[in-house]
């Protein structure tokens, strides 16, 4: 009962429908189970609202009990309440058509005083609170500011200032469509007001109180969520690149692969490696000839110019004389240690300056404007014969980091840069048989300075560099010209010529007549133990390097080994090819070598040195190898015995660029769009992501930034699994377009409220917080009312919404006019008919008899178009009646 008096609950901005009508904080509901079940019969109401009766008062319960009656849509409820002595009622009244006499105040005070019915003759005051809603749909001056993209001006590389490698964003349509403005008078007195079907007192530039809310669009249309949801179609497809664009576009003509014979004179044929100019028109025309022989040329889904943009984009190498070195642009990024930068690590995607990236945008423009499918499908094609044509061309690929993959970034981008070590290891093998025809360059290497390795880049620097106490290696050429042979030959030939004598465990007199070849340079001051000469650091082999797959391969045959003697020997043997190779380099550069000295150089823990007092008194140093070395049938021991005196340059290669470098082309040709798009999704969700930030940044609003974070790590969460699930996926996509739908409604509203023209600091952030709080609460007070700041913005609106509706001129242009009758006869109402009307109406008067108790009496009523509610609580007195 109190709740019904309290008028700190009028109009609750979200609530239960009861709530507004009665003002109760807690209650009961009964409703009928299926939604198509309803209580329709007068019979079942009334038992049940008997049963109800019978239930409260048996039980003493005083919260009160409804239940629900007629169709769900109809939201009718009775109801009852009952206290010690009281009872309170609640009824309805539900119809479609308003009668016209109900539809002011006058008429209102006239039902609820019949309604209560009170014996006494001057009634006690009923007190009154209004709230008229106006809704206005019309922006006129507003047009929406996003501008659908022009996909004609893309062939100069835009799309209405859209450029390769950036997304779009934006609403397509307002994402704003209503705003609802509720002017309110919470506490009136009857007799103070006059409200009838002549004249009406209710002025919502007078009301005390306004309060806006917005209504958003329905699911509008989001530029950046549409593109990232197009290309997540792509990897449910299942058809190959060859099935999209007609025949293998790989094969030559028959005739070209017919005779075997020809192909085989043309492997033995001494023909130099042709490198021609690299340039656009040179990456395009392999696959525009043979698209050409099995299509009509028009059938090409990209057409030229396009084409040439985007492979600009990609390799902008190709545009200069002479090619770059292929090392990206990485290490004087200023974003490198920064939060953006290391999503990717979070994300398994690729660093946003890298090609992957760069790729996977493309694609996705691709996808969204030019040919859909199909063009994806000619863009990997042009993409694979360009990385074909710089692997034959020793052209390095721009945009990845230099060094063994990146195991953080996604299996493509670990493929991409698996073949930029492939091309250069080739082109510096290439660079060294041109260098060193006549001269052996194995053991002119002065110190670190100046090394033929030094400009290869980090790729060179190995694990256990540190440890060993070198800078850097230059490995050495494996196919010095005259000894090209050792590539291809088996154990047992490979050794004949060199150090033969000396394998035959033939100790270290033997090893020590041979001559030192393969090394590097003069390691500090450490000598060797048997005839102290110095100790070089030799020339080694690097490790192979791996990608995820390999390496899980790799994992799988070692684990089948088993874990039998045998299996466990085979594992290692396996394990320690690099260790072998790198004893042999030590070995040929340093003759009368034992295990000792090696240990100190490659793995300085495991030899252990301590000081001990000899005969004389001296104290000396004293080494000696650790446990772990000492252990039977070690394999560091066995290894040393196998290795024989080889220098890196005709030891048999660890690493295998050319077959390396087919395995990736191959992989990379049979990756059909779907594939492909699986592969390149973490970068575009990254993409998706990076440009969400940016936009939120410029507008600055709390709770967007709260949900990026959780975006964030809700992706890293997801991607990290290789293959996510489609459901997980279409859910971050979902939330990146919510967030775009949030920013272009700020930007929506902020371009309404004209927040940007304010001069004076203080309103202009009076009016920010009051859009961040449209955004984020179902209703805001508007500060001052109607004279407010953002009053005086609402009522301009609905004034020019109204001028433009009934086709007067604009407010400005009154101003202007002559004289005050040409005025009148333009003028227009400020405000369209109110679109919603509520009144509440509360009075405490005794009922059933004069002498009862004062009671708790309040009629709810609601007007709009098609509808017309009221909801009375009408309390009597049980005890005295």
């Amino acid at each position: 009962m109190q709740d019904l008096l309290c008028m700190n609950n009028d109009f609750p901005p979200r609530a239960h429908c009861l709530v507004r009508w009665y003002g109760l904080r807690e209650f009961v509901v009964l409703a009928p189970a299926a939604n198509s079940d309803a209580v329709l019969s007068e019979s079942k109401c009334n038992l049940l609202l008997s049963s109800v009766s019978i239930a409260l008062g048996n039980t003493g319960c005083q919260v009160p009990l409804f239940a629900q009656i007629h169709h769900k849509w109809r939201r009718m409820y009775v109801g009852e309440c009952q206290g010690p002595g009281v009872r309170t009622d609640f009824e309805m009244v539900h119809l479609r058509k308003v009668p016209n006499q109900y539809t002011h105040l006058s008429g209102l005070l006239d039902i609820f005083k019949s309604k209560i019915g009170c014996p006494l003759t001057p009634l006690p005051a009923v007190s009154i609170a209004i709230r008229l809603t106006y809704v206005l749909q019309d922006w006129q001056q507003y047009f929406w500011p996003q501008q659908p993209p022009d996909i004609d001006a893309l062939v100069g590389g835009e799309v209405g200032g859209l450029e390769f490698g950036k997304l779009p964003f934006g609403a397509c349509e307002d994402p704003i469509s209503e705003l609802h403005l509720a002017t309110t008078w919470p506490h009136l007195t009857e007799g103070i007001i006059v409200d009838n079907d002549v004249y009406s007192d209710l002025d919502p530039l007078q009301a005390p109180h306004w309060s806006v809310r917005v209504r958003k669009a329905d699911n509008p249309q989001c530029l950046l969520g549409d593109f990232v949801t197009e290309f997540f179609k792509v990897c449910r497809r299942k058809e190959s690149t060859d099935e999209i664009l007609g025949r293998s576009t790989f094969e030559e003509e028959g005739r070209e692969i017919a005779d075997i014979t020809h192909a085989l004179s043309k492997l033995t044929e001494p023909a130099p490696v042709p490198i021609h100019k690299l340039s656009v028109s040179n990456m395009v025309h392999t696959a525009k000839k043979k698209i050409k022989k099995h299509r009509g040329v028009e059938e090409s889904p990209l057409n030229n110019d396009v084409l040439n943009t985007i492979l600009l984009f990609l390799f902008p190498d190709a545009a200069s004389e002479k090619p770059l070195d292929g090392t990206s642009s990485m290490d004087n990024n200023p974003l490198s240690e920064s939060e953006e930068y290391n999503l990717y690590n979070q994300f398994k995607s690729a660093p946003s300056d890298s090609l992957t990236y760069k790729l996977a945008l493309c694609l996705c423009m691709i996808n969204f404007y030019h040919g859909g499918l199909k063009g994806v499908a000619h863009l990997w094609q042009e993409f694979v014969l360009e990385m074909r044509f710089r692997w034959e061309n020793d052209f390095l690929i721009p945009g990845l980091a230099s060094g063994p993959p990146d195991l953080r970034c996604c299996l493509l981008h670990q493929k991409l840069q698996m073949l930029n070590c492939c091309i250069e290891r080739k082109k510096a093998r290439d660079e060294k048989r041109k260098t060193s025809i006549s001269d052996n360059v194995t053991n002119t290497y002065p110190g670190d300075a100046g090394r033929p390795g030094d400009q290869l880049g980090p790729d060179n620097l190995k694990d256990m560099d540190k440890e060993k106490g070198e800078v850097g290696k230059s490995w050495d050429s494996w196919s010095d010209s005259e000894e090209e042979f050792f590539e291809c030959l088996s154990d047992t030939e490979e050794f004949k010529g060199n150090g033969q004598e000396s394998g035959k465990k033939g100790g270290l007199k033997e090893m020590a007549n041979l001559k030192p070849e393969g090394r590097l340079n003069q390691h500090g001051k450490l000598t060797l133990l048997h005839n102290g000469e110095p100790l070089y650091i030799p020339v080694t082999q690097e490790p192979a390097p791996m990608t995820e797959d390999l390496l899980e391969e790799q994992s799988e045959v070692l684990a089948k080994l088993g874990t039998s003697a045998e299996g466990a020997h085979l594992r290692a043997r396996m394990q320690s090819a690099c260790l072998l190779s790198d004893m042999e380099s030590f070995k040929a550069a340093n003759p009368g070598c034992c295990l000792e000295d090696f240990v100190r150089w490659y793995s300085p823990r495991d030899y252990i040195e301590e000081e001990v007092i000899d005969e004389k008194g001296n104290t000396v140093l004293k080494g000696e190898l650790s446990a772990r070395m000492k252990i039977p049938s070690n394999m560091w021991v066995e290894a040393w015995e196998t290795a024989k005196p080889v220098p890196a340059r005709r030891q048999r290669r660890l690493f295998d660029d050319t077959r390396e470098a087919e395995k990736v082309l191959h992989y990379l040709a049979m990756q059909k769009p779907a594939d492909l798009a699986r592969h390149l999704l973490p970068c575009v969700i990254h993409a998706a992501v990076l440009k969400v930030k940016e936009e939120e940044s410029l507008e600055n609003i709390s709770s967007v930034k709260k949900i990026i974070k959780q975006i964030i790590s809700h992706s890293s969460k997801v991607l990290h699994f290789p293959n996510p699930e489609d459901k997980k996926l279409e859910e971050i996509i979902h939330q990146i377009t919510n967030v775009e739908a949030l920013i272009a409604r700020a930007r929506s509203l902020k371009a309404k409220f004209g927040t940007e023209k304010c001069e004076q600091e203080e309103e202009k952030e009076d009016l920010e917080r009051f859009v961040s709080c449209l955004l984020e609460q179902p209703e805001v007070l508007v500060v001052g009312a109607g004279r407010g700041h953002a009053g005086r913005i609402i009522h301009k609106l609905f004034v020019n919404a109204q001028r433009a509706a009934a086709m007067a001129p604009p407010e400005e242009e009154l101003k202007r006019m002559g004289s005050a009758e040409e005025r009148r006869q333009n003028s227009v109402s400020d405000f369209p008919p109110p679109a919603g009307r509520e009144l509440i109406l509360r009075t405490t008067v005794p009922r059933p008899a004069p002498y009862s108790r004062a009671l708790p009496q309040r009629m709810y009523s609601v007007l709009t178009k098609e509808d017309f509610r009221l909801a009375g609580a009408f309390s009597s007195d049980t005890s005295f009646f």
